[in-house]
Order: structure tokens, then sequence, then C-alpha cells
């Protein structure tokens, strides 16, 4: 095995009735898997991180371009390939054996013309200047086996982040871990995206906190945000009527 692989963490699996869970050597869950319904979003705070759909027309949404950071169960990039079939869906994984879980216990398709997984290291890849700009929803879910704090978390990184997004793109930011702040996390993302662009749900019961940021401020009135909410649940069977009342701008 290559050398750089040799200190990342083994990946297993354990099932809960229906429900597949994703774990990287630890208790800890890395994502899940509804075995009945492969490409549904168990946990409520992954359904959040679809949150950006309410900052697109739903009838561009097949246009658009999503990368995940860190790919998990790979929940969101079926979900964004499968579900909303998004003309290019791009996931960012440093771990193979997490891609193999992935492909063989959590039904992630093969790279296609629609779908591909990257092997590499989040924050060197997120350099390359041929992703920049051309990301319309960026979707950040970085941790380790102790699940302690998200691996990557500085204005840096969350400045790069903002430069991989087009005009109109948005990142969403999965906050979680005993260590881990909130409000330093979200003076880091609004020291790069600016405050005017940074919105927050609260807390969900298992403790996981979705940022979202704008590449460009905007604050959409609440009857478009509705309008679209009522469409994506219509068309995507999100309950995105309940993201309108618990996303909140942070200024």
């Amino acid at each position: 095995m290559n050398k750089k692989y040799l200190d990342l963490p083994e990946v297993h699996f354990s099932d809960e009735n229906r429900i597949r869970h994703l774990h990287l050597g630890s208790v800890w869950i890395q994502g899940s898997m509804d075995m009945d319904d492969p490409t549904a979003l168990v946990h409520e705070y992954v359904r959040r991180m679809q949150s950006w759909l309410l900052f697109v027309e739903p009838d561009q949404v097949s246009q658009c371009r999503a990368m995940q950071l860190g790919l998990g169960a790979g929940s969101l990039t079926k979900h964004c390939a499968k579900v909303l079939r998004l003309q290019q869906t791009t996931a960012i994984e440093l771990n193979p054996q997490v891609l193999a879980a992935c492909r063989g216990w959590f039904k992630l398709p093969a790279d296609s013309s629609r779908l591909r997984v990257v092997l590499a290291d989040a924050a060197q890849e997120i350099q390359q200047p041929h992703w920049w700009g051309t990301i319309d929803a960026l979707q950040v879910d970085l941790y380790d086996q102790e699940a302690a704090a998200p691996v990557l978390d500085s204005p840096d990184f969350y400045a790069a982040c903002r430069r991989l997004l087009s005009e109109q793109g948005c990142m969403t930011v999965n906050l979680f871990g005993r260590s881990s702040s909130f409000t330093r996390s979200v003076a880091r993302i609004s020291a790069a995206f600016g405050q005017e662009a940074v919105w927050a749900f609260k807390a969900t019961r298992e403790g996981n906190t979705v940022v979202l940021a704008q590449r460009l401020a905007a604050r959409p009135q609440r009857a478009l945000l509705a309008r679209r909410a009522d469409i994506i649940q219509s068309r995507w069977q999100l309950n995105a009527g309940k993201w309108i009342s618990g996303l909140q701008a942070i200024v």
C-alpha cells in the first residue's frame, strides 16, 4: 500500500435494522444508508446539506455542478447524481478504503461522465485552478475517526472553498464534534465569505450544525424561497419547507 495511506483508519460498517452505518476505526457514524432506499438521505443534517437548492431556480438544478469534500457513505454523492441528476458530481476522498466501502457496501455507482470520485487530499485538490469558479454546490463534511472537530477549518481553507464556487454557488458545511466551536468556525467562514453571505441552521438532536455560505451574498425574499421549497419537496421529496424556518442569516 502507498505510504501516504498507511496511517488511515480501517473502514467497517454496522447494520441497524434496515440502516447501514459507515465507521472509520471507531463507533462514530460517518454516514448511513437505508438498504431499502439507497439514494435516500437518512440523517437530518445530510438533508440540510442540500439547502443550497433554495438559492437556485429549480429548473436550473440539472445544469449545476456539485462537489463533496469527504465522501462519507456516499449519500450526498449518490443523491446529487441519481436523484437531482446534476450535470456533474465530484467527490474528493483521501481514504481509498472509504471509496471501496462505498462501492461495495453502500451502492455508490462507478465513475461515469456525470459522477466522479477523486482520491486526493481535499486541501490540496481544491488548489487546482481547473476547479476554480466551476462549482455550484460545495458540500464540506471532513472528519477523522475521532469526529472531534473538522479536519479542515481555517480561514485560508474557507477562502479556497469560496474560490471554487460559481457566482451563484453555495457552500454547505457540517460542523460537529466534542472540541469544535460553532462560533469560531462561523467567524472563519465569515472572514472568507463575508458575514452577510453566511446562514446557519440550529443544531440537530445529534449535535450537527449545518452552515451555508454564498459566493455572492443575497437575501432572497421569503415568498421566493417558499415557492422554491414547494417545488423541491414535490420534485425531490425533501422537506424544504422546514429549511426556510430553520435557516437563519448570521446578520
